[in-house]
């Protein structure tokens, strides 16, 4: 099977040359590792980039329980059909490539994804129920199977790896990779979870193009990882935008690894497992906006005393999402007239003469119009910040919600007008 590419043959790809150039200001100075115990990683260079690893395999130990979040999208990939049709929440296996989505391929990408599952399922002797596959990347473009086909035969003989080069190695646009981890006691019992990610554009809520895998090390049954993450998902990734754009790839999946037996029939213990997996959930999630393509600000909007939860949530993103709102933040200036507007655009029933916007700790308007104490000089100071804070109070009720996106740049419009460059 030839490969069918639109993309330029430079000396390498785009999202390798993006890396190179592009480095985020929230960049960690250091990145935490793990080497965990009850499954193996294995990373590959298989050509889907030039020169960094794009292929990630990782065998359990033995069968464990799953439970996966999948992109909300109306045009999901090919991984994303296949997982849902095949696997039952249980997993031998994980399988991601990065540099090329399998999205919008048709059933010659469900094809491809059936062609390695076989082949991996001879070489660890498992079902192909048994695998979760992910791909992130290009949209549109097929590929020869036999790219990952031929990593999986060094599979036996390759040397397996950590954490750090897991979430490196399904990097597409990101500048830097992603990890979180904790340890818990329970019942006199360390706990190790932990996770990966990657994202940095194409991001919004409904499952923010971004991939996150998350471990622990004890036994917990199906529905209990369900749970823990419906629960703690809504003030996690789904509170996250970088563009507005929801991807066709997006994919969260939990593993319980069967390492230990804990009573997650006690409540204490199942607050205690769901509070620390918030915990690595909401850290990654924040380390995927801190990485929001060509940023130079993140915006963090807070949307208070609305009426009811999706009135404080459609608000909030409808201001976190706004070109001119970031534009503005971009160029340091508190223009709240562009947050009025975008409270506006929602839609949402609300009493414009209650409003009270800040930026900061500094109050621009009130009461229906600007602020008459405003003081011009502490919100330009203010505003040359790295993290600027949006307030808003709608004076309507007791709910509210925070949400968290980045600015608009001229490196945002550069990394995205090259991506297939």
């Amino acid at each position: 099977m030839k490969d069918k590419t639109s993309t330029k043959d430079l000396s390498l790809t785009n999202n390798e040359r993006i890396f190179l150039e592009v480095k985020s200001i929230f960049r960690p100075k250091k990145y935490k590792n793990f080497n965990p115990q009850g499954l193996k990683i294995y990373t590959f260079n298989s050509g889907f980039k030039k020169k960094y690893k794009d292929l990630l395999i990782i065998i359990f130990d033995n069968l464990v329980n799953n439970y996966c979040v999948y992109s909300k999208t109306s045009t999901p990939s090919a991984p994303i059909l296949w997982d849902k049709k095949n696997n039952k929440g249980k997993s031998k296996a994980l399988i991601v490539n990065s540099g090329n989505a399998n999205a919008h391929t048709g059933k010659e990408g469900l094809n491809i994804i059936e062609n390695y599952v076989k082949k991996l399922c001879k070489i660890i002797k498992c079902k192909k129920n048994e695998i979760l596959v992910s791909s992130t990347g290009v949209i549109g473009e097929i590929f020869n199977p036999n790219k990952i086909n031929s990593q999986i035969d060094k599979l036996l003989i390759h040397k397996t790896t950590d954490i750090l080069d897991a979430a490196k190695s399904i990097m597409t646009t990101d500048t830097f990779p992603k990890v979180s981890m904790n340890k818990i006691k329970i019942d006199g019992q360390t706990i190790n979870i932990y996770g990966f990610a990657k994202g940095s554009g194409m991001i919004h809520p409904n499952m923010g193009t971004m991939l996150v895998y998350l471990f622990i090390d004890a036994k917990i049954s199906n529905s209990i990882l369900k749970k823990i993450i419906n629960k703690n998902i809504e003030q996690t990734f789904n509170s996250i935008s970088v563009d507005g754009d929801t991807s066709t790839s997006d994919t969260l999946a939990i593993f319980s690894l069967d390492k230990k037996n804990i009573n997650t029939n006690k409540l204490v213990n199942l607050k205690k497992i769901s509070s620390e997996i918030y915990k690595i959930m909401n850290d990654l999630a924040q380390q995927v906006i801190r990485d929001g393509e060509g940023l130079s600000k993140l915006i963090e909007v807070t949307v208070n005393k609305a009426k009811n939860k999706n009135q404080a949530k459609n608000i909030a993103f409808s201001i976190v999402n706004s070109p001119l709102v970031k534009t503005a933040i971009t160029g340091e200036d508190a223009n709240w007239g562009r947050v009025i507007m975008a409270i506006g655009k929602s839609y949402e029933k609300i009493n414009q003469n209650k409003i009270i916007i800040a930026f900061g700790n500094n109050i621009v308007c009130k009461n229906g119009s600007i602020y008459n104490k405003i003081n011009y000089k502490k919100i330009d100071k203010y505003m040359k910040n790295q993290i600027i804070k949006i307030t808003i109070n709608l004076n309507l009720g007791k709910y509210s919600r925070t949400v968290y996106g980045n600015d608009l740049t001229h490196e945002y419009v550069r990394i995205n007008g090259e991506y297939r460059s």
